[in-house]
């Protein structure tokens, strides 16, 4: 659990805009279910005391329909739906939209090796080190060669399943240069633990300087 809060591994110290979306959906979700929690926690309490008020079975009926109808079923799936509405819109947000100043780049995951070519630079080739330019947004185009691994990157974005003979893309970005941990988030066989990558995000000049070879 601690390991889970260090911040080079936290989903919830963003760099990047996908992974601040998430991030920001994690905590309005938690805030949502701490407030379901607590409520029902009421409930349950005031379910144990005796009743002060009138007694009979229409004052029980105004009770039950204030308690559960109102508080325990109506508020719940208010916040709920709420919660999924949230969801849907950031989904949407997170989608991979064409734009002009989108990189791709492509992800093939093998046992227990990621390799990670360039459009932009063909002929390139990188084992376990994905560069990128930063403050732009990439389509980081992922498969695999044998089984399902699962491509991660916490604090740029979220998790993304690696199927043999099938593509799927993630939209990736950081805002500022650096390095930062990237995981095969899927139990894929003894060794998984230490199928992990880098993603080194670089300026401009030296994002250049990649494509034209002068960067290993």
């Amino acid at each position: 659990m601690l390991a889970g809060c260090e911040e080079r591994v936290s989903a919830v110290h963003p760099a990047g805009p996908a992974a601040d979306i998430i991030a920001t959906l994690w905590w309005v979700m938690l805030a949502g279910a701490t407030a379901i929690f607590l409520l029902v926690t009421i409930l349950l309490v005031l379910a144990f005391r005796r009743g002060g008020g009138p007694s009979g079975e229409a004052a029980d009926i105004r009770r039950e329909t204030v308690w559960i109808k109102g508080l325990g079923l109506g508020f719940t799936m208010a916040v709920l739906a709420a919660l999924t509405v949230w969801g849907l819109w950031i989904g949407e947000r997170l989608l991979p939209r064409p734009g002009p100043d989108v990189v791709a780049v492509e992800a093939e995951g093998q046992q227990w090796v990621w390799r990670f070519t360039y459009p932009d630079a063909p002929g390139r080739m990188t084992e376990d080190e994905l560069h990128i330019p930063a403050s732009r947004p990439v389509d980081v185009h992922i498969t695999s060669t044998d089984v399902i691994h699962s491509f991660w990157v916490p604090r740029l974005a979220g998790k993304l399943d690696a199927i043999p003979g099938h593509v799927n893309v993630l939209r990736i970005e950081a805002w500022e240069p650096g390095e930062y941990a990237g995981f095969s988030a899927e139990f894929s066989g003894p060794g998984y633990r230490r199928h992990t990558f880098t993603v080194i995000a670089h300026e401009a000049a030296d994002w250049d300087a990649f494509l034209a070879g002068g960067m290993p």
